[in-house]
């Protein structure tokens, strides 16, 4: 059992105090210690190769923390800011970029290496309290299985999610508590615009889309076309899910089929960025500083595809054949203005609570 995330869990639910989920870190370490406390979501990755590397230059120890999903990993960081669980924290993305930022979860950090970011990806130019670190495409996913057996084209737009013939097949996650399904929602208000996104959903849940919690229960469990979902007995053969995520189905699958066992409908894609940043009031801003450095390094940025399944974000940075292969980028996604999703994101989330849970 992943003990951090189950009490992650509990404290989403409420059923246990924050205390009572420490993380077990040094916290007498002063700007001397030589831990580094990484905080993040439950998709952190990295090569034990890479990792030692920087350890061995810098001198520093890095201790993980993974705290859920990225929209439970960011609420409990702003709960627990002063008093922060660690030095660094990644995986706030886009999507809750302001609401980490009106809260002062983090301090000024210019990273080394921060002027080799692409420019679509840089945001708080002035301040430089969070650097990007990745990017990728929130999308729906298919099971090709499921669609070929039924001789059914699988939808291509958000459009076609609403047609009868896509009834009670999709899956996504809580817009609330998950950032994949927030992204899904504010893909839907970019295409639908203010005054057509509630109509939307409307008929979205009259046509039966399924609503869980997380990702990982959505896509390793609800979702027919994934390996775990398989295991599982998954049902739902669409699920909002990532464009790079059919690239994961075959590097992880013994032995690797020829083609991806699953697709994405790329008219449903949502832009996602995320950033890591130095806590405020963090033990060890030092470490944290180096780490932040070795996020934006060519090495890492280069490990992060096969490890994480998204794109780097600094110039010069290559990505595997398997994403060149299965997992391209969206040619077209919906996005969105920062500002924009700042001013309307709690009052959407609230309405799309009322009229999807209710």
């Amino acid at each position: 059992m992943n003990t951090k995330k189950y009490c992650a869990v509990l404290v989403g639910l409420g059923l246990v105090t924050l205390s009572a989920c420490g993380s077990g870190s040094d916290q007498s370490g002063g700007s001397d210690s030589k831990t580094v406390t990484l905080v993040s979501h439950d998709s952190w990755a990295v090569s034990k190769n890479v990792l030692k590397d920087f350890e061995k230059q810098s001198g520093y120890t890095v201790k993980v923390l993974k705290d859920g999903d990225a929209g439970q990993a960011v609420n409990k960081a702003i709960l627990t800011k002063d008093n922060p669980q660690g030095d660094v924290f990644f995986g706030v993305d886009n999507t809750l970029l302001s609401r980490a930022l009106d809260n002062g979860l983090f301090q000024s950090y210019d990273a080394k290496g921060s002027a080799l970011v692409k420019p679509e990806y840089r945001v708080d130019q002035t301040k430089h309290r969070v650097t990007p670190i990745d990017t990728g495409d929130i999308c729906v996913n298919y099971d090709k299985a499921y669609f070929s057996k039924h001789k059914l084209t699988p939808p291509t737009s958000f459009a076609d999610l609403i047609k009868p013939a896509y009834k009670n097949l999709l899956v996504t996650e809580n817009a609330a508590t998950s950032s994949p399904g927030l992204g899904f929602l504010l893909g839907s208000a970019a295409q639908y615009g203010d005054d057509g996104w509630q109509a939307y959903w409307k008929k979205l849940k009259a046509n039966g889309v399924k609503v869980v919690d997380g990702w990982e229960q959505a896509y390793d469990q609800e979702f027919s076309g994934s390996a775990g979902g398989k295991k599982a007995g998954g049902d739902r053969p669409l699920v909002v899910s990532y464009a790079s995520s059919p690239p994961a189905e075959v590097i992880y699958a013994d032995p690797k089929p020829t083609t991806a066992p699953t697709g994405v409908s790329y008219g449903t894609c949502f832009r996602q960025t995320e950033y890591a940043g130095l806590l405020s009031n963090a033990k060890n801003t030092k470490g944290g500083k180096a780490f932040l450095d070795f996020l934006l390094t060519k090495t890492f940025q280069q490990d992060m595809p096969l490890n994480m399944f998204v794109y780097p974000v600094i110039e010069g940075a290559t990505v595997p054949q398997e994403f060149v292969k299965y997992g391209r980028q969206a040619p077209d996604p919906e996005t969105m203005a920062p500002a924009k999703i700042a001013a309307d994101r709690d009052q959407w989330v609230k309405s799309w609570t009322s009229l999807v849970l209710k």
